[in-house]
C-alpha cells in the first residue's frame, strides 16, 4: 500500500553508535540489550535487538541506523525505547542497516 510523502517524513531514523551490548538471556527470542549514542539531541537510547548472530565485540562501537519515535515496547521487564533496522534474511536473521561511511551520531536518515 502506498504512503505519502508526510507519512514517511514521520518515522524518525537516525544514525548512532552502539556504545554497549549486553547478553539477554530473558529475552523469548535470542537478542542483545544495546545501549546506543544519538548524538546530543537524542542521547542514549536502549534497544533489545535480534542480532545474535553478530559477535557483541563485532557491535560495539559500529553506527547502526534506528527509528528513534517508536513507541517504547516493554521486553523481559527491559524497555527497547529504538528499532534498530535491518533487512531481514531467511538465514541470517536480521542483518544491520548500516552507513557506508563515518557520519555522526544523530544524523537524519533522508
Amino acid at each position: 500500500m502506498p504512503i505519502g510523502i508526510d507519512e514517511f517524513q514521520a518515522v524518525d531514523m537516525r544514525v548512532g553508535r552502539v556504545v554497549s551490548v549486553e547478553e539477554f538471556p530473558e529475552a523469548r527470542v535470542p537478542a542483545y540489550k544495546l545501549r546506543i549514542d544519538f548524538g546530543p539531541e537524542i542521547g542514549i537510547k536502549r534497544s533489545s535487538a535480534q542480532i545474535t548472530h553478530y559477535a557483541p565485540e563485532d557491535l560495539l562501537d559500529t553506527l547502526v541506523i534506528g527509528c528513534v519515535n517508536l513507541t517504547p515496547r516493554v521486553i523481559a521487564r527491559f524497555t527497547s525505547e529504538v528499532l534498530v533496522m535491518g533487512a531481514l534474511d531467511d538465514t541470517l536473521g536480521v542483518v544491520l542497516l548500516r552507513p557506508d561511511k563515518d557520519a555522526a551520531p544523530g544524523s537524519r536518515i533522508a
